[in-house]
């Protein structure tokens, strides 16, 4: 009789020690779950607050930019790695006050940013070589460059390549890291563009008639602005013939369909007035055997 009322007792008291050891278990895990609440809390409002203030400088930066007149394609690169610079350290001081060691996060984006560097060597020096392009502006669209040992108008400069239409409507695409470290010809930058030809005649030509006929074609053609001036002189007294130099100045749009016409002209005339333009020959004496 007194074992059924100790084993009564035992079962009545069992749910008793079970919610008092469970109390007693959440009263030492409150300081740590208010302290993991107020952490989440505390991550939120800055993830908040940080998110609505990048997105102020977002727009005040955008502003900026525009002032500034920047290719199109430069405002949202930069827009596009500020925003992200900035949501990343919003994220990253939010990160730190939810108890995640600092020393840690910036160990695997250092990690991370060392392998995409390596990986994408080629591609980011393009990358910097377009940005580059677009700051200092060496050339915009519409421009005739020549870089190394290819020129066209430029069509379109994009953040990795450099568009080029050829005059026989080919269509070049160039790297930016190659243009940025190659020396390039802008030969549209001015709105003017001088006319450098080199014009050779046999020795036994007249000078003094071929310097009058090419002053002449100068000082006659429409689209050789005269009041620039114009110039015919001996440049050099070659092995086989007298170069002649002619220069004037033009505007850059008509360039090229004057130089043709000065050219044809100069060959005409001269056929005219018995001016020879010498060419090479080869003379071959034969022996009597």
């Amino acid at each position: 009789m007194a074992v059924k009322i100790w084993m009564s007792n035992v079962q009545a008291a069992s749910p008793r020690v079970e919610a008092s050891w469970f109390l007693h278990a959440l009263e030492g895990w409150t300081p740590g779950l208010k302290a993991l609440l107020w952490r989440l809390v505390l991550a939120a409002v800055i993830l908040f607050v940080g998110f609505r203030i990048a997105r102020v400088f977002q727009r005040l930066l955008r502003k900026t930019f525009s002032r500034m007149n920047l290719e199109e394609n430069v405002n949202k690169f930069l827009l596009s790695v500020l925003n992200a610079a900035m949501y990343a350290l919003v994220v990253f001081i939010a990160a730190e006050k939810f108890g995640v060691p600092s020393a840690s996060i910036v160990a695997l984006l250092g990690s991370a940013g060392v392998a995409i560097g390596l990986s994408l060597k080629e591609s980011l020096s393009n990358v910097a070589g377009g940005i580059l392009i677009m700051l200092t502006r060496p050339f915009v669209i519409q421009d005739y460059i020549v870089c190394k040992e290819v020129e066209g108008t430029v069509q379109d400069i994009g953040l990795v390549y450099t568009v080029l239409t050829t005059v026989d409507n080919r269509k070049v695409t160039i790297p930016n890291g190659t243009v940025a470290n190659a020396t390039v010809i802008n030969a549209t930058a001015q709105e003017k563009r001088q006319l450098d030809l080199e014009v050779k005649i046999d020795y036994s030509s007249d000078l003094k008639k071929a310097k009058e006929i090419l002053c002449e074609i100068l000082e006659q053609h429409p689209q050789v602005r005269q009041e620039d001036g114009t110039r015919v002189f001996v440049k050099e007294l070659g092995e086989n013939a007298v170069v002649l130099g002619m220069r004037g100045w033009m505007m850059k749009d008509e360039y090229w369909p004057a130089r043709w016409d000065i050219i044809e002209s100069i060959k005409l005339r001269f056929d005219e007035e018995g001016i020879v333009i010498p060419y090479q020959q080869v003379v071959v004496h034969q022996g009597r055997g």
